[in-house]
């Protein structure tokens, strides 16, 4: 499975075989995907930043499934909403583009320009 459709396709499968559907409100989702979002987040909670960087084995193992969790409750809630996350992120993208001219913020966190 290599596209965002075709996923959608699995986890609309998924949730139709189970009778989720019925639980699968997009304010459901999206709280759900802030859950696992904070269990992602709990893999970096005390690490500093060069250690985040080189998790060993075990953790990075576990982080790619939190990610996999925050992805499938991503892609359901736009299932649900009818929003293709390609378009809208290429969207995003030129936006911040627009918004963040490279020549005016390269090397600032900040992101604000003159």
């Amino acid at each position: 499975m290599n596209s965002i459709d075709e996923l959608r396709l699995r986890l609309r499968a998924f949730a139709d075989a189970r009778d989720w559907e019925q639980f699968h409100a997009p304010k459901n989702l999206a709280a759900a995907l802030i859950v696992e979002a904070g269990e992602l987040l709990e893999h970096f909670q005390w690490l500093s930043e060069r250690q985040s960087r080189t998790l060993d084995e075990q953790t990075r193992s576990a982080v790619a499934l939190e990610m996999a969790d925050v992805l499938l409750y991503l892609v359901r809630l736009a299932d649900q909403l009818g929003i293709d996350l390609i378009e809208a992120a290429n969207r995003k993208i030129t936006l911040n583009e627009r918004k963040y001219p490279a020549h005016e913020v390269r090397g600032r966190s900040d992101k604000r320009h003159t």
